[in-house]
Order: structure tokens, then sequence, then C-alpha cells
């Protein structure tokens, strides 16, 4: 009996490309972490927001929360508002949508033992917008081709669709500790069409335990990616690549390296994490020991160093306002906005590369660009 659904919806980007992946991870075990604890946490929080806010009825659970603070009610009390902004749009097209909050959806149909729970969704004649809540601050979370949320689209038409005409689905991500919310749409014909063709296929070779290992992208979430040999290959073989005349890597080579480059780094560190909890309990790699690490001095007792440094006749403290983050709480955001709204600016960020698919516009090197327009072409 596996410990976990081998085709579960949250696995689905992982699952669709790697098929044999998903037996190996419903058996595995779940060494869990508390950013999950945190997540489910969130959830609870957003789920009473929104409740709230539709006038109906929910216990506050924030008392029951371990990881509740003053950043999660903020983050869940933005989420309640997105939701609610995308009740209102849709309401202008049809004044009485179905709004489901932490909604299960079946699309077994496609997928064995295929249901999952839709954080919101809100269904109409003509679209039905699925609303997806990450807390995690690790990677973005795209809506573009999310297959958790397509699968959820699918769980729509399922239940749905005999009630309203749905001709597209919405799909939003709302990730706030990135700063990152994202919508896309897809016809209802596409998605049917990529459920045929593509989820159905692979989710009944997963399910049964065949196909293929697949390294790449998907594998971050992966309970055997440590020890994976497919991704072991997958990044080894990068660094076979054999360089060609001359010496140096062309503009064309370090394009087909740069993809995966990231994932290289990832693996390395998730290889050597395990490796350094295996001989911690007791394991032995060939060339290799634990040491203790270093270490910085610390107080044993901070309150006794102030009160001895004073008594001495120095001052231990040392004055530092308080960054804007916490400024902002202490003073609240509308005194905050009253106070020093004129006193904030935020500085050009620095360059960084990314993939083409990035929706931040393209970094212009002002100095550089200008003195080029600006740069008289004398004729020979």
């Amino acid at each position: 009996m596996s410990k976990h659904a081998p085709c579960s919806p949250s696995s689905s980007f992982r699952w669709t490309k790697c098929t044999k992946s998903a037996r190996i991870n419903a058996e595995a075990d779940d060494r869990g972490s508390p950013y999950a604890q945190q997540g489910t946490d969130a959830h609870s929080l957003c789920e009473h927001l929104v409740k709230k806010a539709l006038g109906r009825r929910s216990r506050d659970p924030t008392a029951d929360l371990s990881w509740y603070n003053q950043e999660m009610q903020e983050c869940a009390e933005g989420y309640r508002d997105f939701v609610m902004d995308a009740i209102e749009d849709i309401k202008k097209s049809c004044p009485n949508p179905y709004i489901g909050i932490e909604q299960r959806l079946d699309f077994s149909d496609w997928v064995p033992e295929g249901y999952g729970t839709g954080d919101c969704i809100i269904v109409s004649d003509g679209i039905a917008h699925i609303i997806d809540f990450k807390y995690g601050i690790g990677l973005p979370v795209k809506a573009t081709e999310n297959t958790q949320l397509m699968c959820y689209g699918l769980g729509i038409l399922e239940t749905f669709g005999n009630l309203y005409r749905i001709r597209r689905i919405r799909l939003s991500i709302y990730q706030p500790r990135r700063e990152n919310v994202d919508t896309w749409e897809i016809p209802t014909e596409d998605l049917l069409k990529w459920a045929d063709e593509v989820l159905k296929p692979a989710a009944e070779l997963a399910y049964a335990g065949e196909g293929e290992f697949k390294a790449g992208d998907h594998c971050i979430f992966c309970r055997i990616k440590d020890t994976c040999r497919e991704r072991a290959d997958y990044y080894m073989d990068l660094m076979k690549h054999e360089l060609e005349d001359p010496a140096e890597l062309t503009d064309y080579e370090i394009a087909l390296i740069l993809p995966k480059i990231e994932g290289l780094v990832g693996w390395a560190a998730d290889l050597k994490e395990y490796v350094l909890q295996q001989a911690l309990n007791g394991r032995k790699y060939k060339g290799f020991k634990v040491v203790e690490g270093r270490a910085t001095r610390k107080y044993t007792d901070e309150a006794k160093v102030a009160e001895v440094v004073e008594n001495a006749g120095y001052d231990p403290y040392e004055k530092k306002i308080l960054g804007i983050t916490a400024m902002s709480k202490e003073l609240g955001k509308k005194k905050f906005e009253e106070l020093l709204g004129g006193l904030i600016y935020k500085p050009k960020g620095k360059p960084v590369l990314v993939p083409d698919d990035d929706k931040r516009p393209e970094y212009r090197n002002i100095t550089f660009d200008d003195l080029n327009d600006k740069q008289e072409v004398k004729p020979c």
C-alpha cells in the first residue's frame, strides 16, 4: 500500500515528465519540514479570512497556528483582497457565480485516484477562475501551464460543466512572500486536449510505475533527488562537455549550458547535504571525514554583559534605525505612509541573468547604451 497518492496534482509537474518517479515517491518516507507546516497554517488563515469576507461562518484559527505572525496575517489579508477582487470582476458578467473555498475536485477520468483541493474556485458562465495560495519563499511559481491548476481545471469541468458553459479556465498563483502574482488563461478545448494527449497517458504510466526516469527542473521536490542516478547522469553529462577549438567556450555552447547551471548547483548542494547526514549517522565515504566547522564567539548572558560594561562606565549598545519592514510594523501601515511615505525610495536592482520567459522588462545599461547611441560615426 502506498503511503501517498502516486499521481497527486501538486507533484504532477514531476510525474508527467518523469513517470517512473511517481511510485517511488509515493512509497518513500516523507521527511517533512517546518516550511510545510508554515504553509498549512497560512492556508488555514487564508481560508478563514476569505470565508469571513464572504459572510460565511468560520472560526478564527490563529490561536491554534504554530507559525502565526504579523507577516502571515498580512500575506493572508492580501490573498483575501485578491480573491474578493477576482469575485467582483466575474460578477460583472455573471451576478451569481459559484464560489468554492477549499473545494474538493475530482479529475479521476484522466488520472487514477486523481483528486485535489482548490484553495478558491470561482465558476461562472464563460470562465472559471482557480486561485492558488503559495506561502513558500523559494522559487516563484508560474501560472502558465501550471499542471496542478490545470488538473483542478479538469475537476471543475467534471463537476460544474453541466451547470455552466465554461469556455475558458483562468489560473492564478498568489505568492506574496516572493511578490509573485501570476495569472494565465487556457481555452477549455485546449485544456481537454492536453488532458487527453499528455496528462492521461503520463498518469497511466506513472500510476503503474512504468515509463522512464527523466531529470530536469521538476526534480526539485522529488524525495529521491539526492541519490537519483538519472539526475546524477544528467548533470555529470554537463561536466563532460568537450571543448572544441578554439580552447574557449563559444557563445552557442554557453547558451546550451546556462539553462542547466542552476540545477547543477542545486544537485551538488543536495548531494553534499545527503552525504553529510549519512556520514553523521556513521557511513564512511572514501577520502572524506566530518569535522567541526568554524564557529564564532558568543556571549553566555547578554543581560549580564550589558550590566558589567555599564558598571565599568561604557555604553554596551549600538543605536540603529529600524528597517523599513520593522518600522512599518511598529507604526502601522497608515501611520508609516503618513509620516515616512515621502522619505522612502527604491534603488535600482542589480542586474540578474534570467531566462527569456521571465516577465520582468529587460535590463538596460543606461550609461553603456547612451554612449553607443551618442557615439558619432565618422567617415573614413
